[in-house]
């Protein structure tokens, strides 16, 4: 039982259509719905019953996460987009059905001396300009020979990641062109991946997806769109609305400061709502004064520093404002982008940052 109004509302329906736009969207090839950190902040176990009828794979960022997507029930192709460090892992892998992705030294000769149940799809990654994890090109066609006479190796997909998708740069032409002439010059792997949300947006890195190609959506499906260039907001529809109660109402008179540091001064009279949210629950301590929220059906705006359990909005001018009443920190009516914006950070960390004392209630 929760006593504590302060909750994220989290929407199995709203994952499901923006899974559907994204289909729409990438018009061909195989969609792998990214589950990682929690599904996103919203609840691994929520994303993974919304998605698992409509992506064909799924993916988690290390092992522990992939067994938590198979603990849900879901049986299909499962990416570990970090791979495994130790033979334990690989085998571990072979008894769960799960697909290590493969960018170093060290994983590839794990696979080629352990003693695997069955053999793995593995996917093998390529650096392209990201310059994070990943084999060069002259690497990369040893390491696939390799994979190919491995007998723990069921089959290969190539795959790279974009460094600059959700901008314009000239990186995102480049890591294109070179994957499709490595893709088109490497022979032996079986499918590729190349884009993620922001990549199926940007014109400079979409192609038509083949029936071999894999597309990594991630939060895209939660209803955020990654892009600066492309905008998309009006079909996506967010899956989080982050909500906390009013628990306090204060008049301050013109020249009045309230919160740490005494960082915000009325210039006016006016009427301070203390709302159950602060940085322990997730929400950013470095968002500014202005930073949108939502009550009554009215924008208003944070007022002073935020504190590990609270923060304090201006609600001056809002009829009947009271006790109890649920403040939108993000949602449908409050951008996450926005409110990230106003942070200095991305909308990415302020989902995956919502904490584990925040229940996640289904709407």
């Amino acid at each position: 039982m929760h006593y504590r109004q302060t909750r994220a509302e989290i929407s199995p329906a709203t994952i499901q259509h923006n899974a559907k736009w994204v289909r729409h969207t990438m018009a061909g090839g195989k969609l792998l719905g990214v589950v990682k950190a929690d599904g996103y902040g919203h609840g691994v176990g929520p994303a993974v019953q919304a998605l698992e009828s409509h992506v064909d794979g799924m993916a988690a960022g290390f092992m522990e996460e992939a067994l938590a997507v198979r603990e849900c029930g879901y049986t299909g192709p499962l990416v570990i987009l970090e791979g495994c460090f130790s033979s334990s892992e690989l085998a571990i892998c072979a008894q769960n059905n799960l697909s290590p992705v493969v960018h170093c030294e060290q994983q590839l000769h794990d696979i080629e001396k352990s003693a695997l149940s069955k053999p793995l799809w593995v996917w093998l990654k390529v650096d392209t300009g990201m310059h994070r994890l990943g084999w060069s090109e002259e690497q990369a066609q040893q390491a696939l020979k390799r994979l190919n006479v491995s007998n723990n190796v069921a089959g290969v997909t190539l795959m790279s990641h974009l460094a600059n998708a959700d901008a314009k740069h000239s990186l995102n032409a480049q890591q294109k062109q070179q994957f499709c002439q490595l893709s088109g010059a490497l022979k032996g792997y079986q499918a590729r991946s190349f884009h993620n949300s922001a990549g199926l947006l940007n014109p400079d890195t979409r192609w038509s997806l083949q029936e071999n190609d894999w597309a990594r959506a991630g939060l895209l499906l939660y209803g955020v769109n990654p892009s600066v260039i492309t905008e998309v907001q009006p079909e996506l529809q967010p899956s989080m609305r982050l909500v906390a109660p009013v628990i306090a109402l204060h008049q301050l008179e013109k020249g009045e400061s309230v919160g740490y540091a005494s960082a915000w001064s009325a210039e006016r009279p006016t009427v301070i709502a203390t709302v159950a949210m602060g940085y322990a629950d997730g929400y950013p301590r470095q968002a500014k004064n202005g930073t949108p929220a939502m009550i009554r059906g009215k924008r208003v705006t944070l007022a002073g520093r935020v504190s590990m359990d609270m923060l304090t909005i201006d609600v001056t001018g809002i009829d009947d404002v009271q006790l109890g009443d649920d403040v939108e920190l993000w949602g449908p009516n409050i951008d996450v982008r926005q409110v990230a914006a106003c942070a200095d950070t991305i909308s990415w960390h302020l989902l995956t940052g919502v904490s584990g004392r925040v229940p996640r209630v289904i709407v």
